[in-house]
């Protein structure tokens, strides 16, 4: 579990196999004494990764066939800066949102420039994302944890302020590149519970029986 917010900017140092793909990571995290240990999990630019191996100033990470297929993981070479973040602890503040480092689709950048002192980014986002989407919600762009402030069909826009653009690498992101989306996990369960499946897999079956609808909620007495 993370917040999306971003702790460090790491590198991509070394790439190497297929699938798995290994990525080496070059970055700061556990410099402070908190070592980064075998096994636990870092959101790498919002996907998350088990940690295969440390050293000095570096982990290292393998992506399997399903995460290759689902982010923008299989197109990292070295020299990529990357968002990174530690998995939560209990107790630890959220001061993001809830963020699961599982990717939902991948969406393309189409307004990406500086404004008012910060930096607008505009997200066109795959189906499957598009009904989770309000303006004022939540969203994980590349792991960092957004307020959408405007949603327009299938595009979304965000604001960078200064802070995030320092402490990112969304300011970067150029018109067109791809950007790993999630969207927000409440949203989705109550999807879920709404027995609309069909939003969370496109195509999918109808409401099954029994499933909390609209209609049984207004049944039920509780939309007028």
């Amino acid at each position: 579990m993370f917040t999306g917010l971003i702790q460090d900017m790491g590198t991509v140092r070394a790439v190497s196999g297929t699938s798995p793909k290994r990525l080496e990571i070059a970055c700061a995290l556990g410099a402070g004494g908190d070592a980064v240990a075998l096994g636990e999990s870092i959101a790498v630019n919002g996907v998350c990764l088990t940690v295969v191996e440390t050293g000095k100033g570096f982990f290292a990470a393998e992506a399997g066939a399903e995460t290759l297929a689902r982010t923008t993981a299989g197109s990292w070479t070295v020299g990529r800066r990357v968002n990174l973040e530690r998995a939560m602890a209990l107790g630890d503040r959220l001061g993001g949102h809830l963020v699961l480092g599982h990717v939902d689709g991948v969406g393309r950048a189409t307004v990406s420039r500086a404004e008012q002192g910060g930096w607008a980014l505009e997200v066109a986002a795959p189906p499957e994302i598009e009904p989770f989407l309000l303006p004022k919600g939540s969203v994980a762009v590349d792991g960092v944890s957004l307020t959408i402030n405007r949603v327009d069909g299938d595009r979304f826009s965000v604001f960078l302020i200064p802070e995030t653009i320092a402490r990112t690498r969304l300011s970067q992101v150029r018109v067109g590149a791809a950007v790993n989306l999630e969207a927000d996990i409440l949203g989705k369960y109550v999807a879920r519970l709404l027995g609309r499946a069909e939003v969370i897999s496109p195509g999918g079956a109808s409401p099954r029986a029994g499933a909390l609808t609209i209609e049984a909620l207004r049944a039920a007495g509780f939309v007028e």
